[in-house]
């Protein structure tokens, strides 16, 4: 028998089993970056009697633009990229060396479940999957994109992952089928319906809906470099004289040299954004609460905890850009989690080992200020503009409270409180408050911070 003929063979069924898969990791990666692992593993399928032609799943590391990523990648072609024990050891193995080499991790996620034959064995094979890519999180950035359809367990790999990237018109997601859905509601539910990225916006599981696998890239490789790059040259005194006429959260953006905002479309009150000021990474949350300011909810408070969860892990610092009148006043949100989601998060920003700053541009009301501004809860710098607001309720209610036998205007009585009781100043009179500062000014005072914090 003649080895290298049969080699060139085994080869090229390989090759052809997964050539659109593989054609998917190459517009991720660098050219001829990608160097395939346990090219061999086989998805073997006891229960049809036959070996899979190629395996069920691609593993192996690249290079995108310059530095290394492991990549996973579920190929539909064999057996509609259904899961095996076998595909899950893949993983595992995988994963392994991704921590060891201390390397990001990329799942192309495209599977109709797992492969019913194998029973319990591939649940056993799933949960060591899972539980070991839930250990790596934190140690390493972990990147999902739902390249199709991908039904359930599977589905949890997305929900582990730092960043899951759905595609225009091709991803869906969802624990359970559509198939399953619509024998248990009685009618038909399509596929958008169940787990496309406009179906998951209350979900946070839709870090970026982008339209190409290039963009894709464009993304991973934006995100790796404020994480791998953290501190790039930049114009470190550029004043900003709209934000003394237009003291909004849209003119407020235009202090970030580079900025990517992260679920977008999940509670969009509440923008986290991974960007540069100064040229130093910083992981921001900037409150967009129009004329009104912010009323938190448990969704809203979960989603700046997961943000500043991330940025705990990585050592990026911690701004926030406060705009906030404290917890909605409705029975929704008084039954809801909201009050353990603030828990959850005060434990972060107790434990959180990275430079912590505060910007009150607008409102910082009861919570709004203990969560986001307050020294005793671990801001190592805090500033406020000189027309923000700072108190224990809201203008309105304190106007009721302080002035309730004054038959003025209203507004001019609200107007009245937060001079009397709201202004910054107060607070900087008890050492709360740093400055007080002119909007125009703040990137200059978040450089000169950022610069001493730093580390």
């Amino acid at each position: 028998m003649d080895k290298l003929q049969l080699l060139q063979e085994r080869k090229a069924k390989l090759l052809d089993a997964g050539k659109e898969i593989r054609a998917h990791i190459n517009v991720l990666a660098d050219e001829e970056s990608f160097v395939e692992l346990s090219a061999f593993s086989f998805s073997k399928n006891d229960f049809y009697g036959e070996d899979a032609e190629g395996e069920g799943v691609v593993t192996g590391f690249c290079t995108i633009s310059g530095y290394p990523f492991y990549v996973v990648a579920q190929n539909f072609n064999v057996q509609s990229g259904g899961i095996s024990k076998a595909n899950c050891d893949k993983i595992v193995k995988c994963l392994n060396a991704a921590e060891k080499n201390l390397t990001p991790v990329i799942y192309l996620l495209n599977t109709r479940g797992v492969q019913v034959g194998e029973g319990v064995t591939v649940l056993e094979g799933l949960a060591k999957l899972l539980l070991r890519s839930t250990q790596l999180k934190g140690v390493v950035p972990q990147y999902a994109i739902v390249d199709g359809e991908v039904y359930g367990s599977a589905a949890m790999l997305a929900a582990v992952a730092d960043f899951t990237f759905f595609l225009e018109k091709k991803s869906v997601l969802a624990v359970n089928s559509p198939f399953v859905l619509s024998a248990k509601a009685g009618k038909n539910i399509t596929k958008e319906e169940v787990g496309a990225a406009n179906a998951l916006d209350k979900s946070g599981m839709v870090s970026f809906e982008v339209p190409t696998l290039e963009d894709v890239r464009a993304t991973i490789v934006q995100i790796n470099d404020y994480l791998v790059n953290p501190v790039v040259d930049a114009d470190l005194n550029t004043a900003a004289p709209a934000l003394n006429v237009s003291n909004d959260a849209q003119t407020l953006m235009t202090i970030f040299e580079l900025a990517t905002e992260v679920c977008a479309t999940y509670e969009p009150e509440v923008k986290t954004i991974l960007g540069r000021i100064g040229g130093i990474s910083i992981a921001a949350v900037l409150f967009d609460g129009g004329k009104d300011g912010v009323e938190l909810t448990a969704a809203k408070v979960a989603k700046i905890r997961t943000f500043a969860e991330f940025a705990c892990a990585y050592n990026v610092p911690f701004v926030t850009f406060t705009d906030v009148k404290g917890v909605c006043p409705c029975m929704c949100a008084n039954n809801s989690c909201v009050m353990k989601e603030i828990a959850e998060y005060l434990d972060i920003l107790d434990t959180m080992d990275v430079a912590k700053i505060a910007v009150v541009y607008k409102k910082a009301i009861g919570l709004g200020y203990s969560l986001f501004a307050a020294k005793s809860t671990g801001f190592d710098y805090t500033c406020a503009f000189a027309n923000a607001c700072i108190s224990i309720v809201d203008g309105a209610v304190g106007a009721e409270i302080e002035f309730a036998d004054e038959k003025a205007d209203k507004a001019a009585l609200v107007a009245r409180y937060n001079d009397e009781n709201a202004d910054p100043i107060h607070a900087a009179k008890d050492g709360y408050i740093d400055d007080v500062i002119e909007p125009q000014y703040i990137k200059q005072y978040l450089i000169a911070s950022l610069q001493m914090l730093t580390r």
